[in-house]
């Protein structure tokens, strides 16, 4: 990880641990709200169906702005419940304030403001059972980043190695445990905002994958992992872990020279163009093609290095897919590629996102448009830059509606969807990844580049003929080509 950080934040005081005061946030939130969403629903009963459906899309941009709020400012689990509520379809959510929650959730961990060193060191020297000294030569005690749950420092080992340390927050597992049964709280609010979702499996399956974050042991396995996959690859890099110096709650990998996103942002288009392509390769290639589903693609979590090649860091969020759900993806993709409407039905209701008993509700056509939508961007091949203020090939994006007749029944039918829990992930990769490459205004036919991990297409561009060949030299397995039925 790079040393070179943008101005640092103002150092935070004591992380709030108390499950009494964090209770409270949660339930005045949740109270408020319906009490609010209670009073909208009488008032819509003598509004037009117009400015009743105007009067829900304010109520709701009004709520989950608050949520933001909120959770944004507590750290821990209550953080990432904020951010995985980004990658629930809300209903009536306009498309343009569902983009700005999204930038905004996506960006949270930016303003996280770091806790005192002293606490911090208190916590190593009772996982290293002794001073640093014992450990490290040298350690600088002003951190480099900040995130929901720990926060980075440089620092050098007794052999003379160049390391970087991610020390979890004190105090953060037990504000955890107090997030994860406040977010069943939450069940009434994401019941109102997205009536189609189970919100109590997807809450279900983020308090596993928050658990296991928190074990900075099973980040460090899976650091390694990921790093033996990447090990030699010409454009991507992971740090290598120190599994002798990592504890439970302290990771130490080696530093990586680089500079962060932000200056990647400000470079010239052909650089920002081929970092962008490469983190597009690197989260899918190991979704469709290594079946790990890594939920943090954070700008903040990759860096660009002085030989060019893009380094990959934190790997708490992850999830090990099934290739069933991987196959399940890929038909999506390909019946949206082919405009199958009927295919495309066929394959949401076989991937869960459409429940069978709902699915006469529902018009293939309907499906379709919708899919298009969402997907368009990498199903579908075709040169397509993103822009600054969020628009990526905006002109196949239609949602006007002729009528409250018209609108009522597109409403209806979008109700009838909802997200599996294993899908999670997945939906939260693809959708970061669009404002990652959407931040650095990216250009490239991702569709056909997309192509070559769902459907083992031949490589696009220079970087995906010069992957090929580093995985065919390794002896790996390239993705099964799927472009027929």
């Amino acid at each position: 990880m790079s040393a070179k950080a943008e101005d640092p934040p103002p150092v935070a005081g004591k992380l709030p641990t108390g499950r009494v005061a964090r209770t409270a946030r949660v339930g005045g939130l949740v109270t408020g709200q319906g009490l609010r969403w209670a009073g909208m629903r009488t008032a819509n009963r003598v509004r037009t169906p117009e400015r009743a459906a105007a009067a829900q899309s304010e109520r709701t941009a009004a709520l989950v702005r608050q949520l933001v709020d909120q959770l944004g400012q507590m750290r821990g689990a209550a953080m990432k419940v904020g951010q995985m509520i980004s990658m629930v379809e809300l209903e009536g959510l306009p498309e343009d304030e569902r983009e700005d929650l999204q930038r905004t959730l996506a960006a949270l961990r930016d303003d996280v403001p770091p806790v005192p060193f002293a606490d911090l060191e208190k916590l190593m020297r009772q996982d290293f059972g002794g001073p640093l000294g014992r450990v490290f030569s040298d350690f600088d005690e002003h951190a480099f980043a900040a995130a929901s749950i720990g926060q980075v420092h440089r620092a050098r080992t007794l052999d003379g190695d160049d390391v970087v340390v991610k020390i979890q927050y004190p105090g953060v597992a037990e504000a955890v445990e107090t997030d994860l049964r406040n977010a069943m709280l939450l069940l009434p609010l994401l019941r109102r905002l997205a009536p189609g979702v189970d919100a109590r499996a997807l809450l279900s399956e983020l308090r596993e994958r928050i658990a296991e974050e928190l074990d900075y042991e099973l980040e460090a396995q899976n650091q390694r992992r990921i790093e033996r996959l990447m090990r030699g690859h010409p454009f991507l890099r992971v740090p290598r872990v120190d599994l002798a110096l990592s504890t439970r709650r302290v990771l130490v990998s080696e530093y990586v020279e680089g500079v962060g996103f932000e200056t990647v942002r400000r470079a010239g288009e052909a650089e920002r163009d081929r970092f962008g392509e490469t983190v597009f390769r690197f989260f899918l290639g190991l979704l469709y093609r290594d079946r790990i589903a890594l939920g943090d693609p954070h700008p903040g979590n990759y860096l660009l290095c002085p030989d060019g090649k893009v380094c990959f860091l934190d790997f708490g969020l992850l999830r090990n897919v099934e290739e069933t759900r991987v196959n399940r993806e890929r038909a999506i993709a390909l019946a949206v590629r082919e405009e199958d409407a009927v295919a495309l039905k066929a394959a949401l209701i076989a991937g869960g996102y459409l429940p069978a008993d709902r699915a006469d509700a529902v018009q293939a056509e309907f499906v379709l448009g919708l899919m298009r939508m969402a997907i368009k961007w990498y199903a579908v091949p075709g040169e397509r830059r993103f822009s600054a203020d969020g628009g990526r090939a905006r002109r196949g994006r239609h949602r006007e509606r002729s009528g409250s007749e018209e609108h009522a029944d597109g409403k209806s039918q979008m109700q009838q969807f909802t997200l599996p829990a294993e899908s999670l992930l997945i939906r939260r990769m693809h959708g970061i990844v669009a404002i990652v490459l959407q931040q650095l205004r990216a250009g490239a036919d991702w569709g056909q580049v997309a192509s070559e991990y769902l459907h083992g297409t031949p490589p696009a561009t220079p970087l995906g003929q010069a992957e090929a060949e580093f995985f065919a030299g390794r002896g790996r397995r390239p993705v099964e080509r799927s472009l027929r039925r």
